[in-house]
C-alpha cells in the first residue's frame, strides 16, 4: 500500500485525496443512527443525557436497564440493539449486542438474560468484556463517559450466530437499515 501511495505522490496526484479514500475504506460500515428514520427509544430508569443509575454498572448489580420503543416500521424483520462507549481510552467500547429481536418487540426487560441465546426470540453477540450479554459500564475513575443505546430496524433477519462479533452484525446490517433510534446515558466513577 505504502509503494502505491509513494508512486501516486510522484505523479502528482494530491496525497488527502488517496489517504481520504484509504480512510474511508476502513471506516466503520456503520452510519450513525440519525441519518436513518427516527424511533424512538428510552428507559424507565434515566433520561437521555442523564446518569446511568449505579445498579446498572460495574458497581452495582451489572444488570442491563429496561429499554421501550416505538416507531418501528412497515417492513422490520428484526431489531439489532448495540450500546457502546466512545469515550473509552482504548477506542470506541462494545457493552452490548442483541441482534434478531422479532419486530413485534417493543420492550427488553431490566436484567434481561445474558446467555447467548439471550431470550427465545433473541441472539446476542460478544462484548468487548468478551462476554456474551450486558457488560454495564465500567470507566477508569475521573471524567463521565457517554454510552449509546442505538436500536436498527432491519428490513431482513441477519444470518449470525449467538456469540458473533459486532463487526460481523455491522457488516450483515449493512444497507438493511429502514430506521433507528437512539438513547444516550452517562457514568463515571470518583
Amino acid at each position: 500500500m505504502f509503494r502505491e501511495l509513494n508512486r501516486l505522490i510522484l505523479y502528482g496526484f494530491p496525497v488527502c485525496a488517496v489517504l481520504a479514500g484509504v480512510l474511508l475504506t476502513t471506516a466503520s460500515v456503520m452510519t450513525p443512527p440519525e441519518t436513518f428514520k427516527k424511533m424512538s427509544l428510552s428507559s424507565s430508569a434515566f433520561k437521555d443525557g442523564q446518569p446511568i443509575p449505579a445498579q446498572y454498572t460495574c458497581e452495582g448489580k451489572n444488570t442491563s436497564p429496561p429499554l421501550s420503543w416505538q416507531g418501528t416500521p412497515a417492513g422490520t424483520q428484526c431489531l439489532v440493539l448495540i450500546v457502546d462507549d466512545p469515550d473509552s481510552p482504548s477506542g470506541v467500547f462494545t457493552h452490548w449486542v442483541v441482534f434478531n429481536l422479532p419486530a413485534d418487540t417493543y420492550e427488553l426487560p431490566e436484567n434481561f438474560s445474558k446467555s447467548p441465546a439471550g431470550a427465545a426470540t433473541a441472539l446476542q453477540g460478544l462484548n468487548d468484556f468478551k462476554q456474551t450479554g450486558y457488560g454495564g459500564p465500567c470507566p477508569p475513575a475521573g471524567k463521565a463517559h457517554r454510552y449509546y443505546f442505538k436500536l436498527f430496524a432491519l428490513d431482513t433477519t441477519l444470518d449470525a450466530a449467538a456469540g458473533a462479533a459486532r463487526k460481523e452484525i455491522e457488516a450483515a446490517m449493512t444497507k438493511h437499515i429502514l430506521a433507528a433510534g437512539q438513547l444516550m446515558g452517562t457514568y463515571h466513577r470518583k
